[in-house]
């Protein structure tokens, strides 16, 4: 996958592990349903319509009174407890092109049809939120711009502490 250097901000307080996640390049669904023994599922909570932030559309080189269209998500792995917050931001104009499909996915998981016999561009940051460490990826797909923001909650940190000691014995 093509793209800028990311930024990260308060890298002290970042955990080694979940910095190779934050950083890695490809899918996120294939590499949760791998560390999840093939344990994958997507949860819609909430699919609307609102204006992009100006920061949003500053990174999309779009107007900021432009619409979009927002689904946010949980992603779990093999936990009971959600791994990510997902949220995905699609500018109406990137859904009256080719993007339109991603408004009528369900539960199926983005990254499937993204990832599938394409490498999008992707331009990335990392940031801290109240929920958790967050990279935030600018795609370019079939010439539609929209952001797919990934917050990995505290189960998904207590996964890889999990493994990481199994590891250790």
């Amino acid at each position: 996958m093509r793209k800028r250097q990311p930024v990260l901000k308060q890298e002290k307080t970042l955990n080694p592990e979940l910095k190779t996640w934050l950083y890695a390049s490809g899918s996120l669904t294939q590499q949760l349903t791998e560390l999840g023994g093939g344990k994958f599922s997507v949860k819609p909570f909430k699919e609307h319509f609102q204006r992009l932030t100006f920061a949003d559309s500053q990174w999309m080189n779009m107007p900021h009174t432009h619409t979009s269209w927002v689904r946010e998500t949980y992603l779990y792995g093999s936990d009971v407890e959600p791994w990510v917050k997902a949220k995905s931001i699609f500018p109406i104009q990137s859904l009256q092109k080719k993007a339109r499909i991603f408004q009528h996915i369900g539960s199926k998981p983005i990254g499937l049809f993204l990832f599938q016999r394409t490498t999008p561009l992707c331009d990335r940051r990392v940031i801290r939120l109240p929920e958790g460490w967050t990279r935030q990826s600018c795609y370019t797909w079939h010439g539609c711009k929209f952001i797919v923001q990934e917050t990995f909650l505290p189960a998904f940190e207590a996964f890889l502490y999990q493994q990481h000691d199994k590891e250790l014995l």
